[in-house]
């Protein structure tokens, strides 16, 4: 059984750089690359801690479909357990199109697809069960599961002696706290980012945005806050910690490496300053390549840029 379970949204990536103006209507812009890749934040996440030396599942729901194919294969090569991901014929595998300009900064078109027919009672509640720790990944991206469903995962979870994550995505729709606020209660590890959390709570300040969600349930609350780092607050402890400077390609997928570095450093039971480093060191990591996980590569690449910046101290 892997140490953690990645129960989210599993998504296939097509993106296209550089992307700074859209082409008029009926005609045909002209890009200097594009790609295809895995996606979706569980995905991403549980590549990035593999890629650390974490055993890791993958939970979700893909299609049958030659999309669903190359995500599950993506995942293989990364060694990642892949026996709980769910596949239907109702929907095609989740697809994101990712528009990169010149500076890195990404402008996405998601379709729902798969991700919106997970079927929370055909999930692999045993492997859960026996994790170290769950992360519940892409959370307003999952049409019928979200909420409620979810709130009832992740209590089974704490109550088995899980640790819990959450991390979630834009949502379109509207829901946030009405989606949200059901798994806070349950939840150990909080972290969306800056705008998601400021949409959830309807504030601005980082420190008024992570008192709230203390004050909703959650244990730890994490903000990922790109240029500018992170800050993470406790009941007890309060860290703002910036980012590190990188030759920023393509931001997909940073996010998604910053919480695999906040749970690797949780597993391995640092402190909560060593861990926020160790996970704005690989955020920035992320962002060095085209795609969401093509820049990551290990432990001793996150330890290198860390000494780089930090003599002496990892």
């Amino acid at each position: 059984m892997a140490d953690v379970v990645c129960l989210g949204i599993v998504v296939a990536d097509v993106w296209a750089r550089p992307v700074d103006d859209w082409p008029e209507r009926g005609r045909l812009g002209v890009v200097g690359e594009t790609g295809i890749g895995l996606g979706g934040c569980a995905s991403n996440t549980a590549t990035s801690l593999a890629r650390l030396g974490v055993s890791v599942e993958v939970q979700g729901c893909v299609g049958q479909d030659g999309f669903g194919d190359l995500v599950l294969d993506w995942l293989r090569q990364d060694g990642i357990e892949v026996g709980g991901i769910q596949r239907t014929a109702t929907a095609g595998t989740s697809t994101t199109l990712i528009l990169i300009d010149s500076e890195g900064e990404r402008t996405y078109i998601h379709c729902f697809g798969a991700d919106g027919h997970i079927d929370p009672a055909a999930l692999d509640m045993a492997a859960i069960k026996s994790a170290r720790l769950l992360h519940l990944a892409g959370v307003l991206l999952m049409p019928g599961f979200d909420g409620e469903p979810q709130a009832r995962i992740l209590a089974e979870a704490q109550a088995a002696g899980v640790t819990t994550c959450v991390d979630t995505a834009w949502d379109d729709t509207g829901r946030w706290m009405t989606a949200v606020g059901p798994l806070l209660p349950h939840t150990d590890l909080f972290l969306p980012s800056l705008p998601e959390a400021e949409k959830l709570t309807g504030l601005s300040r980082p420190e008024d945005i992570a008192q709230a969600l203390l004050d909703a349930g959650a244990k730890l609350v994490g903000l990922k806050m790109g240029p500018e780092g992170s800050y993470v607050r406790t009941a007890q402890e309060e860290l703002r910690l910036p980012a590190y400077p990188v030759e920023v390609v393509d931001g997909s997928g940073a996010g998604d490496a910053f919480v695999a570095g906040f749970l690797y450093g949780h597993l391995q039971g640092w402190d909560l300053e060593r861990t926020t480093r160790f996970a704005n060191a690989l955020g920035g990591i992320a962002t060095t390549a085209p795609g969401t996980t093509a820049g990551v590569r290990g432990y001793t690449q996150v330890i290198e840029l860390l000494e780089r910046q930090e003599p002496g101290k990892w």
